[in-house]
């Protein structure tokens, strides 16, 4: 068998790990903050799923990458999400050139989610709150996914 590559620098142990707590019943202790992907590679068309970490605004997901597999996300082409122990349907939208909009969205999901910020090379000052100069920095390296939720594929 084929060793897959991680995304992201996760190693694949630990994406297997979380796929399988997110896909069980007891999902509820991680789903708070991860839901599992899951979209068609342009050039193979095979089905890829990974788990990410996410913000949620109303009916909006934010999820945040350094990854390259965004690049198969299509605004047009819908795809599944894992979302607290429900496959939901989501239209994508990457941000990878408008900086200025990562960073906004990047220091709001910081906000929403504090223990994601050493992924992006953040710390927070001594109210907890994110320091803008480094949620900046780190947004020049980061892919902002905002996904538009659709409506459930399951009950």
């Amino acid at each position: 068998m084929k060793k897959q590559k991680s995304s992201g620098g996760i190693p694949p142990a630990v994406n297997h790990i979380l796929k399988f707590i997110l896909r069980s019943p007891l999902h509820a202790i991680l789903s708070k903050n991860f839901l599992l992907i899951t979209f068609t590679g342009r050039k193979s068309g095979k089905s890829f799923t990974t788990p990410v970490s996410y913000s949620q605004e109303g009916g909006t997901l934010y999820i945040f990458t350094h990854a390259t597999w965004w690049k198969n996300l299509c605004p047009e082409v819908p795809i599944t999400l894992r979302l607290r122990g429900k496959d939901v349907l989501g239209l994508p939208e990457a941000i990878a050139d408008d900086k200025k909009a990562v960073t906004a969205g990047l220091l709001a999901h910081l906000k929403r989610s504090p223990y994601d910020a050493p992924f992006y090379g953040v710390t927070l000052d001594e109210n907890k709150t994110p320091r803008p100069e480094e949620v900046e920095a780190g947004a020049q390296t980061t892919v902002m996914i905002r996904v538009a939720l659709h409506q459930s594929v399951t009950t």
